[in-house]
């Protein structure tokens, strides 16, 4: 009996030894878990009709200044493009301003670059706002958008993050040459912590 508790307490302080340490170093590293960045993006209708299109923004954090630039690369785009039309989600509550939007041929950055327009294209822009509070920015760039091997962006200039978190969808429709009619280009899901 005695040779049994003695293991007993030996196999505890054993354990004890291990497992103390453990939680102690493991701590510091569960305060930190808002501030992961997750490496995939949710979007909510995943089915074949919608396509992830890629975007960037320089902040994340809300009611900060921002810039986000909405990427239209050459596998987006068919043919050419004679219209854009952004839809803006109703939750996304900010002032937009004609002179902080733009059309530009943008070079994609990456691990070792940045992210910056080229060359800005001449487009009239028109926001609208219907009776339910959707909006939508309308581009008419003065020349087609051509289905070569560029990439272009919609930029959003300088404009103020939302006062709540959460992920916010965009939608894209193109007019292509020759078409009357806009069809889906693809969707954009921006996230603000």
């Amino acid at each position: 009996m005695l040779k049994k508790t003695k293991k007993l307490a030996l196999n505890f302080k054993i354990l004890r030894f291990f497992l103390i340490p453990t939680i102690l170093v493991s701590t510091p590293f569960f305060n930190k878990v808002q501030d992961a960045k997750a490496g995939l993006e949710f979007q909510w209708d995943q089915d074949s009709g919608h396509r992830r299109l890629k975007w960037f923004q320089k902040e994340n954090r809300r009611k900060f200044r921002n810039t986000i630039y909405f990427f239209l690369r050459p596998s987006d785009r068919r043919t050419d493009l004679l219209k854009i039309n952004l839809a803006i989600p109703k939750t996304f509550k900010t002032t937009l301003d004609k002179e902080k939007i733009s059309l530009c041929k943008v070079k994609i950055g990456g691990f070792d670059s940045r992210t910056k327009c080229l060359e800005d294209l001449p487009a009239d822009i028109e926001i609208n706002t219907d009776e339910s509070s959707l909006r939508s920015l309308n581009i008419y760039p003065y020349s087609p958008i051509p289905s070569d091997k560029e990439s272009y962006a919609i930029v959003l200039k300088k404009v103020i993050n939302p006062k709540r978190t959460g992920l916010y969808q965009f939608h894209s429709y193109g007019q292509s040459k020759g078409k009357s009619v806009s069809t889906y280009l693809g969707s954009w899901t921006i996230v603000i912590d």
